[in-house]
Parts: C-alpha cells; structure tokens; sequence
C-alpha cells in the first residue's frame, strides 16, 4: 500500500490538499482511504471508513474517543489491582481527553490501517493528514522513541521469577502487576512495531503544502533539516493558493511576484529530489469535492480561468504526481559509512559502504555519514552513549543505533561540511585486535 502523509506549516492548506490528494488519486482509479482529524466539507464525519465517492474512502480520527477507550480498557485490566487499592471507576461519561492524546489517537489510527481492521479494505493508497510540520515531525518520531522507552524500562530479559508469579498470583489473590505490566508492554511495543514500520516503509513519503511566502520559505528550510534527521522521504511540494501572474493592479502584482520569488528558489533547493506541484488560488475557500477538483491541475482543471481567476496554466500530473508504489520493503536508511577497505557501493542491510582516503596517521578509519541539509554547525550536538549516538540539531533529537562495526570502535572526531555530518570512527584494540 503507498503512503502519503501530508503535512506543512499551520494555516497552509494541509487538510485540503490532503483530501484533493486523495480525490485526485481516486479519480484515476485508485482505491483510497483518507484519515484526517478535522471535519471535510463534503465528506463523511465518522470516525469509521465511509465511502465519500467512487474508491474513495474517508475516516475522521476523534482523539476524544480514543481517549476514553483506551482508559476504560487499562482500567479493566487492572482492576484487581484498583480493588486491593480501594480504588474508585472511572465513567467514560467524566472523562475528558488530556494533552498528548491527539498524537496517539493518530498513532493507533495508522496501525488499524497497516495492519489492523481497516487493512482489510483492500486500499491501495492511504492519505493521512498530519498536524502542522513541528507536530508532525514529532509524532512520526514517537513509534520509534516510545519503542526505545520501553526496552530501556521494562527489558524483557530482566523479567524475575516468571515460574513463580502463578504462586505468587495465588498467595496474594490478585493478579501480579509485574504480569500483566510486561504483557501490556509487549503489546504496545507490538503496535508501535506496525506504525514504526509503516512510517519506515519505503512506499511511504511526506507531502509539503505550503503558500509561498518567507514565512513558509523559512519553516520549509528549517523542517527539511528534522526530515533528513529521522530519515524521512518527501516526495512533492506542494505550492498552495499561487495567485495569477501579471495582474495590471500594483498591489496584487507585488503579492504574486513576492510568490514567484519563493516559488524559484524552492524549485532550486527541492528539485529534481521532489516534484513541485502548483496549485491554483480559487480566490475563495474550498468547499466541497467539486472545488477539489478545480486544485487537481493535472485532471484538466490546468488552467486558472477553470479556477475563476483568470491567467496561467500549469503542467504535469497534478496532486496524482509521485503516488506510483515504489516496491515492498523497508526503506534504506539515510546514512552511509565510508571505508578505505570496503569495496566501493558495497551495501549492507540498513547502510551502505562506500570507500574513502585512509586517515593522514595510516590508522584504518570509519566515517558514519549522515546528510543534513540546512544544519549549522552551532546548533548541532553529539554524544555517543553505549551503542547509541544522540543527536540535536536545532529543535530536532535523534538516538541512532550504531552499525556494528562502529560499536568495536571509538568517536575520534566530527565534522560538518557541505551539509553532511561525518563522524569517524577509529577501531578500538580491546575490542578490535589489529591484525599483522
């Protein structure tokens, strides 16, 4: 199944391209589902899939909902434990949904649909529109860092005394918690394990939506940064509300040339890495499938006389661009690892090695690379911690497992250069003999 998820700064006009995405594609023949938290005019507010029109299938995502079942589900499981507490039910009539609901609500509405109930649609495409970039950029990095949470806290392999918990179980007359504690951990890691691999897959890609502007230029330049961080994929940009070229009135030509401006500079920091794809202002706010499909500007809506607002054409394949599968399988990893003994274009599960200079000593040296457009080096931070690197880079934080190869190795130096972080690495005897 491709997947699109369709993020960009606030107020850009996401949740209506994500939905003229997903019309776009259905149109074409292809069996879609599109997930939104928000309601869309013109398509059905429930919170389970419902055909909006032909291939198209739409479900709103209530973190509310979601909320209240998951609580009244753990408070179930534990209810034993609430008894011996002398412990008071909670009613799903008085609970109210608390921060941080809404990411997870997301999360378990992209498991249902990798491997959950709603797999089963036989959907060819899912479009899922996320919250604003920084939001976004931090629950499609949730899966990953709660996976790392509970490996760190609850190891599997530190379970103590499991032949005895059934003893234990009875002498008490509860439930252990330690029992049902790592069982629920076991199944969260499970879920997060679905999203995780999803977001990972290589048939999923980010879609930028953007009005252009400074602003957005700014935000864009700043987002692409966490992207290449967590190894995210973006397939198109997506320039929303392009107002007509050539406008005789000077205020509205100031305005669109101000476009214009932005719009080359993305076409030379995004392209030919991810398609451009104008979509025309309707000078007014769409409303409903009919003015989705006047954004659609590779369906034969191309030009803005279609659109009400005269002048200008636009080529190409419109939203349907770039949503063609890209094979099974996860998606390689962003970094790479140069050696001076490796075979050049050697690839190995999850990085590839490619050769390199020996270092100026004739010591054998490994480079881990790692590709950081927009980064400046006074924002950047890294520490290594066991098998782990971590990772700032401005507001963005990444553990990275090392390869393990450079785990029998220490950090020797860093660098950032042309947009590329080079950590090397240099073998470690105790762990690494050198060889005569």
């Amino acid at each position: 199944m491709r997947t699109v998820l369709v993020t960009g700064p606030g107020g850009a006009g996401r949740t209506t391209v994500a939905a003229a995405t997903a019309l776009a594609a259905a149109r074409r023949g292809r069996r879609t589902l599109l997930l939104s938290a928000d309601a869309i005019p013109g398509f059905p507010a429930g919170t389970e899939p419902a055909e909006a029109t032909d291939n198209l299938w739409s479900a709103r995502i209530d973190s509310g909902e979601h909320f209240r079942g998951e609580l009244l589900t753990l408070q179930e499981r534990a209810s034993g434990v609430l008894d011996l507490l002398g412990g008071n039910r909670l009613d799903a009539e008085e609970l109210t949904e608390l921060p941080g609901s809404a990411q997870l609500a997301l999360l378990h509405a992209l498991r249902r649909a990798a491997e959950g109930d709603w797999s089963h649609g036989g959907y060819e495409l899912l479009v899922v529109d996320l919250p604003p970039l920084r939001e976004a950029l931090a629950v499609l990095a949730l899966p990953e860092q709660l996976r790392r949470y509970l490996r760190r806290l609850l190891p599997q392999e530190r379970q103590a005394a499991r032949a005895l918990r059934p003893m234990l179980a009875q002498l008490a007359g509860v439930p252990m918690p330690a029992q049902w504690l790592y069982e629920a951990a076991a199944r969260k890691d499970a879920e997060l394990a679905a999203v995780q691999a999803l977001i990972e897959d290589r048939n999923t890609t980010l879609r930028l939506v953007a009005e252009p502007g400074p602003a957005a230029e700014d935000a864009l330049r700043t987002a692409r940064t966490g992207f290449a961080l967590h190894g995210l994929r973006v397939d198109t940009l997506v320039v929303n509300r392009v107002l007509p070229r050539h406008s005789g009135d000077p205020w509205f030509a100031a305005l669109s040339a101000q476009q214009e401006k932005t719009i080359d500079h993305w076409y030379v920091e995004w392209v030919p890495a991810a398609a451009l794809c104008e979509v025309p202002h309707l000078g007014r706010d769409p409303r409903g499938p009919d003015d989705l499909i006047l954004l659609d500007t590779g369906a034969g809506s191309t030009v803005f006389e279609e659109a009400g607002t005269g002048g200008g054409l636009f080529e190409g394949d419109g939203l349907a661009a770039e949503l063609d599968d890209r094979g099974p399988g996860r998606a390689d990893d962003p970094w790479w690892i140069e050696d001076p003994d490796a075979p050049d274009g050697l690839v190995l599960p999850g990085s590839r090695i490619v050769t390199a200079p020996r270092s100026g000593d004739g010591d054998p040296v490994l480079v881990w690379c790692l590709p950081l457009p927009g980064a400046v080096k006074t924002d950047l931070q890294l520490v290594r911690r066991g098998n782990e690197l971590l990772l700032t880079v401005g507001p963005f934080h990444r553990t990275v497992p090392l390869e393990s190869g450079l785990r029998r190795c220490t950090v020797s130096g860093a660098a950032l250069t042309d947009g590329v972080l080079r950590v090397r690495f240099t073998p470690d005897p105790g762990l690494w003999p050198r060889t005569s």
